[in-house]
């Protein structure tokens, strides 16, 4: 006879339903907490030791993972934005999610589920449901979100252009609103701003260009400032504006950027970079064109914007407000997808440097709004209209800097530089260097405090 006392655990009394109860609560919460503990104590030790070798694995990644986030922020959104990484995370959890199955099958198979009392046997069972629907639930979830993170930024960050420093400690994107209707030839940008973000404090300054604007300049080394040195006039289209840029260099001096679809980007886009710098002084590194038509997915995705609306604004109709369908009324609201598009470009019942202002005002509530909270319940409808919406040509190797950058963002307030008549910026002649000063007025870092002497 053995000098050693049986283990309750591996050898039970199986004619003592209450301890075989309390056994049977143990094993499957050990199940769910340290999966494989409960195959080492009471089944099989080889599959309970490779349970406990993924269970300290992936407690080893998760930790490594926080202390890399809280010393190396942005090396580490860049690792885990990766699409190298993401595969490896899907990869990992689908491997997890099928393992945390079986062993929680085979936990099952060791409570032994009958000898228990016959009133905690149901709740056994169903507890032990719910704990596989969370752990394996949560890792499939888990790992789909992966996945459609990792299609999401290499259909939007696919091919991007090279990865280049700051320019003067800044980084500066033309962000363009993209608006092809079946009148027009081609795309022509119906907002044009220019995003200049301070590489350092993440501090954003918002530059509105208004599409109306004559007589632009192009930087230095732009093909089309040998077309056109002595600014955008008498041009091949039938308005030299702004925003007919595009449309010229996309339809009739394509051959003028022969590298531009390489990079992630058109010669449509690179004119009007160009055309930015020039107006600016600013270097433009990147790229971003949102496309207006589903610019109201995204909206919806949000789960709405919240807008102050200052004057009631009409929906549809012409100049004259005949036919106008619906009025956004004054008022703080949250505004769908639909009606915040119409807030940022109805212009019947004002003009579009009032429509300019409001565009910036919804730029700016989308930046403080987009919060991770939001991102995570509403991650898939995001990413699928993010696909929809957004195309750029900043390199996917770039984006954990930049998202460390718009976490540093949503810490300051938003300015923004208005090229309006109201600022003294003529439409049809522009000064340029009146614009540039006044740029690099906003752009000056803020002067330090004084703090009064005791």
């Amino acid at each position: 006879m053995s000098v050693y006392p049986a283990s309750p655990i591996r050898y039970p009394d199986i004619g003592a339903p209450a301890l075989m109860t309390r056994r049977a609560w143990w094993l499957v919460v050990l199940n769910f907490l340290i999966p494989g503990a409960p195959q080492v104590l009471a089944g099989n030790r080889k599959l309970g030791r490779i349970g406990l070798a993924a269970t300290l694995t992936l407690w080893l990644i998760v930790a490594v993972v926080i202390v890399a986030y809280s010393l190396w922020r942005t090396a580490t959104l860049s690792i885990v934005t990766n699409s190298f990484a993401l595969t490896g995370a899907q990869a990992l959890l689908v491997g997890y999610a099928a393992l945390w199955f079986v062993l929680t099958i085979d936990t099952l198979r060791l409570v032994r589920l009958v000898r228990a009392r016959p009133g905690s046997r149901f709740w056994i069972a169903a507890f032990t449901v719910i704990l596989l629907v969370a752990s394996v639930g949560t890792a499939t979830a888990g790992a789909y979100y992966a996945g459609v993170a990792r299609g999401t930024l290499s259909s939007i960050f696919g091919t991007g252009a090279a990865s280049v420093p700051p320019v003067d400690g800044r980084y500066n994107i033309l962000l363009l609103g993209g608006d092809a209707g079946p009148d027009r030839e081609g795309l022509r940008p119906d907002s044009l701003s220019v995003v200049s973000i301070d590489a350092d404090t993440g501090r954003v300054t918002m530059i509105g260009l208004p599409r109306d604007m004559r007589k632009v300049r192009f930087s230095a080394d732009s093909p089309m400032a040998k077309l056109y040195p002595n600014g955008y006039r008498n041009c091949d289209v039938s308005v030299c504006k702004l925003n007919s840029v595009y449309t010229e260099a996309e339809l009739r001096h394509d051959d003028l950027y022969p590298d531009a679809t390489s990079t992630g980007s058109t010669p449509g886009i690179e004119a009007t970079k160009e055309a930015a710098e020039g107006i600016t002084g600013l270097t433009i590194q990147y790229y971003a064109l949102i496309d207006m038509q589903g610019f109201s997915d995204l909206i919806d995705a949000l789960g709405g914007v919240e807008i102050t609306v200052k004057e009631r604004l009409p929906i549809g109709g012409d100049e004259n407000l005949v036919g106008v369908e619906e009025w956004i009324e004054p008022g703080t609201q949250r505004l769908d997808g639909f009606h915040a598009q119409w807030y940022a470009r109805s212009r019947h019942s004002s003009d579009d440097f009032d429509r300019m202002q409001r565009q910036r005002e919804l730029q700016t509530a989308i930046l403080q709004q987009f919060t991770p909270v939001n991102v995570l319940t509403k991650f898939q409808a995001i990413a699928q209209a993010g696909t929809q919406v957004v195309k750029t040509d900043v390199p996917q190797d770039m984006l954990g800097y930049f998202t460390n950058l718009a976490m540093k963002s949503k810490e300051q307030p938003v300015t923004s530089v208005e090229l309006t008549p109201a600022n003294g910026i003529d439409q049809d002649d522009p000064d340029f260097e009146e614009i540039r000063a006044l740029i690099r007025a906003d752009l000056s870092p803020p002067e330090p405090t004084e703090t009064g002497s005791n």
